[in-house]
């Protein structure tokens, strides 16, 4: 089992694989057992936004155990929640902002 991370430009934080796009974050999903999943909205031009990786995991039903939303982008937190609210497993749990530092410290410390 892993937790992602998914940026095209921030640090990943320990314990965390790190996908810099969305066609990377998209295999990880499908090769992987996933726990911990943490979104960005914007990941450059031309590139697949979050809100196209959401898309994809609802269409293939790619659901990790919980998912955060780190995106800067108001809008694009918005757009991704209400489609993973809509759509997600009773067994999913789906949080509207970042990673408080506990889950990151808890992540950090069961990866040494």
């Amino acid at each position: 089992m892993i937790h992602l991370y998914l940026d095209d430009w921030r640090a990943c934080p320990k314990g965390f694989a790190l996908a810099r796009n969305g066609e990377e974050c998209l295999m990880m999903l499908r090769e992987c057992e996933v726990d911990i999943l943490s979104l960005d909205f914007e990941l450059g031009p031309d590139q697949m936004t979050g809100g196209d990786v959401v898309a994809a995991m609802v269409a293939e039903k790619l659901y990790p155990r919980q998912i955060y939303l780190h995106t800067s982008s108001s809008w694009g937190r918005r757009k991704m929640f209400e489609m993973l609210y809509t759509n997600m497993p009773a067994d999913v749990v789906v949080h509207n902002g970042p990673m408080p530092e506990e889950v990151l410290q808890k992540v950090a410390k069961s990866s040494t």
